[in-house]
Order: C-alpha cells, then structure tokens, then sequence
C-alpha cells in the first residue's frame, strides 16, 4: 500500500503537468532571438506619439522600452516609452492572455526594448502619467527585442524630477556628474530628448534662413597650420613631423571663400578652445555657426542680416517645438523667451550709460564682463533698447562679429603686431592681394543659443557629450 506522501507526490505531479498545459498563451510572450538581418518582416510598428483616440479598437504593434511595470493581482500595468512619449499598457489574464505571461510581462527589465501587439482602448479617465493621456494599449502579445541589465546606473524618473520638488519632498534627483557619466541613459529621459530635438531644430532652421538668403553652406578644415585667431586658448596636435593646431573658428577659411567671390557664407562645425575655464557656460568644443557675408558700404548690413537669421530662428522654435519647449519647462521652469522683430540696437556709448546710470563703472574701451552682461541684459528688457554688434540673449553674448580687414597691407601689420608667424598664414593673406571685398561676420555657439534659449543654467546640459577642462569622456 503507497504511503501517504508518495500518494501526495501522485497527485502533484499531474497537478503541474496541468498548470503548464493551462498555459494556453505561451506563443504570445517571451524573448526572442536576436535580430540578424536574416529574414524580413512585413509587420507595421505605430508610432507611440500616433496612438490616439483615432486608433480607437484597431489592433497595432509597437515598439518601445519598458519604462516601469506594475504588477495587481491577475494584471500588470506597463508604461511604454518610445523617445519623449509613453503610453500605459495592461496585460490582463483573460483569451489573450495567461498568469504567465501576467507573470512575464511584470518581470520585464526597465528600459528593455519589447515590440507588442495590442489593442487601442480609450479610456474613461485620462492618464496624467503618460503623454498619451486618452488611451492605453490592451497588450495580446509581447516578445522582449533587447533585454536591459537588472540595475540601472540612474532612475529615468529621478533624471526629469524638478530639483527644488525633489528637495522638499524628500524623493532622488541625479547630479550633472552622475548624468554625464553616464550620457546614453540620460539622454532618454523627456527632457533631454527634448532639449536635443530643439537644438537640432536650431540647425535646421539656421540652414534653411540662410539658404533662403542666397547664403552657400561651405565645410572648412579643423587641422591648420597656424591658430585661427591667435593667443594661447588653442590646443596643438601632432601631424607627422610638424605641429598642427585645432581650428578655433573657421574665420579664416570663411574670408577666403569671401574672396573667391563666393559673397554670403556660412558653415555648421565643431571650434576647440583650449580655455581652462570651470563656468556654467564654458566648453573646450563646440558647435560653431558661422557667418561671413561681403557688404556694399557698411557692416551694419551684416549685423542686420545677422540679427534677422536669429529671429528667424526664435519664431521657427516657438511654432514648431512648442512640445518640447513645454516638456524642458516641466523640469526646470523658466520665462519664455522674448524677442523683437526686428532686433532692437544698442549703441556701446549708450550700453555704458546705462550702466553708469545703474551705478555700474566701466572704463570706454572694457569688456562687459559677464554680470555686466546681465544687468545689461536686465536693462535692455526694462528700458526696450537693443545689442549692438555683440550679441546678446538673456543677459548672455551669443555672437561678436566685427569689420574684417581685407587690405593685405594692413593685414600684414596687424599680424606682426600680434606676434603671428607670416609664413603659417601666406595663403589667408595672399587671398587679400588680388582685390577683395569688404566683409563681416561672426560666430554663434549652438550650445549656448539652446541653454538660453530654453533658461537653462548649464552648458552641459545643452552639449550631448560635453568637453571642458575636467571632462574628456564619454
């Protein structure tokens, strides 16, 4: 006669051969094979941003990150994440879908990459969690694409949380070193992806103005033989048997293509400045947007043609990144920024008076250092005048453009005087000896133009990878 624990064992045994073949779902979930390019698949992905109440009872796959999961009972609720948009989904026991796959779905890894099949749902409530606030996705499948490791090197959450909200209610927030550190994670959170679309957007808009004012985008070289605009503040590179220099700016090669008749340049490149300087608005590369423009008789035509290419920039980034400029403000709020059109001008005389009238002392030939800079900026906004030829947002200099010299003579001396090997520079100044338009131009820094433009307090956070004198990775 079988004992009473090898009859409990009989029992059992069949007991978990039925629970796996209850197990009706197991073909709707689990990790798949990695994706080799071997074959082709005729499966369409929607676009989370697309999911909305016009998709209402349509089944769609997507792909997307595992933002946060949450299991409740015989259900598990998913925030799916694709770049600055997410959408809530629920994997419910049900024809779809078993306990395990409930199970497998609420022990998926965050920040994994699944691609899923569901249905769109409205809902009854919005979901002020998620930018897709009036529907969820009603999960029938889910196959994990990438599988994320268990122990993330910062919280999302914690990346976009407002610091001041973190501080007076006791939850995280990341530090710039620990973000920096490690740039790929953070550059998912909403905000950076933000950020990046909107700089991106400076780009394009800073092309496309400048095409439409019969400008030529010209590339210039980063490697030359002698530094761009003199001083030490350049860093030196080997080359073969000689020493070569990192471009400061591409000054030099814009007025050559001056010369060659090319009349309206303009080029979008890395600078290198070799300055230890620690500032919130400092970097030792950059991104350079640059402009050399010949004139007929004054360089204010420049200055204007300038000013203009930057409100042209201002007005496409209100209409076409109101999303994004929304989503920054969220983290870190900020005044909108304002503009004239077209730009108000300040003449350097008048900039002083205003200053000496604040009860600020400067001497006629000084530069405005940078809390002069912004009290500056303050009293151009309170009393409606406008920069002159040094450019300025919010207080801050964006741009110093200036007359170029275009006689070789003078050209010449001014070289000398400023210590400058002439054989290093032979061929810039002999672009001046065979006739040569006058010209301006100047330079505009894109990190800088987004931080001020979006009110941000760091230059880090508007550099995807930042350079400066402490930081030389990632």
């Amino acid at each position: 006669m079988p004992s009473a624990s090898a009859s409990r064992k009989t029992q059992e045994k069949p007991r978990e051969v039925m629970d796996a073949a209850e197990d009706y779902a197991k073909e709707r979930y689990g990790v798949s094979s990695m994706i080799q390019s071997q074959e082709k698949s005729d499966r369409v992905l929607v676009r989370v941003s697309n999911l909305t109440e016009k998709k209402a009872d349509e089944v769609v796959w997507v792909r997307a990150r595992v933002h946060t999961s949450r299991a409740k009972g015989k259900q598990c609720f998913l925030v799916l994440r694709q770049q600055q948009f997410n959408v809530q989904a629920l994997v419910a026991v049900g024809d779809h879908a078993s306990k395990q796959m409930v199970k497998f779905a609420a022990n998926i890894n965050k920040e994994s990459i699944v691609d899923v099949e569901g249905v769109v749902r409205k809902v009854n409530q919005k979901i002020g969690s998620c930018t897709q606030q009036d529907v969820e996705l009603h999960v029938q499948k889910i196959y994990v694409i990438s599988v994320a490791e268990p122990r993330l090197p910062l919280q999302l959450d914690d990346a976009i949380r407002p610091e001041v909200e973190g501080e007076e209610d006791g939850r995280a927030t990341v530090n710039q070193d620990t973000r920096l550190d490690n740039r790929v994670i953070d550059l998912r959170t909403s905000t950076s992806q933000a950020v990046f679309r909107l700089q991106s957007g400076v780009c394009h808009l800073f092309r496309e103005t400048l095409i439409n004012k019969g400008f030529v985008e010209i590339q210039t070289p980063k490697i030359i033989s002698a530094a761009s605009e003199g001083g030490a503040n350049v860093f030196t590179v080997s080359y073969f048997k000689n020493n070569a220099y990192l471009a400061q700016s591409p000054q030099l090669y814009k007025q050559m293509c001056i010369c060659a008749d090319f009349e309206k340049v303009f080029c979008i490149g890395p600078v290198f400045r070799a300055e230890d300087s620690n500032t919130h608005r400092h970097l030792t590369e950059f991104v350079g947007l640059d402009i050399e423009m010949a004139f007929n008789y004054h360089y204010h035509e420049v200055m204007e043609e300038i000013a203009d290419t930057l409100v042209q920039i201002f007005k496409g980034l209100q209409e076409r990144f109101q999303t994004e400029i929304q989503t920054v403000n969220k983290q870190f709020p900020c005044e909108p920024f304002k503009f004239l059109e077209p730009t108000l001008r300040l003449e350097y005389c008048e900039a002083l008076a205003m200053l000496r009238e604040a009860g600020i002392e400067m001497g006629d030939e000084e530069d405005l250092s940078t809390p002069n800079e912004k009290l500056l900026g303050r009293l151009v906004k309170e009393k409606k005048q406008s920069n002159s030829y040094d450019m300025f947002m919010r207080g801050e200099e964006i741009l110093s453009g200036a007359q170029r010299i275009h006689d070789p003579q003078l050209l010449t001396e001014r070289a000398l005087h400023h210590g400058i090997d002439l054989e290093k520079i032979k061929a810039y100044i002999d672009s001046f000896r065979f006739g040569a338009p006058p010209h301006a131009g100047g330079g505009i820094g894109l990190e800088r133009v987004t931080m001020l433009f979006l009110g941000l307090h760091n230059i880090r956070q508007t550099s995807m990878f930042p350079r400066d004198p402490k930081r030389l990775t990632p």
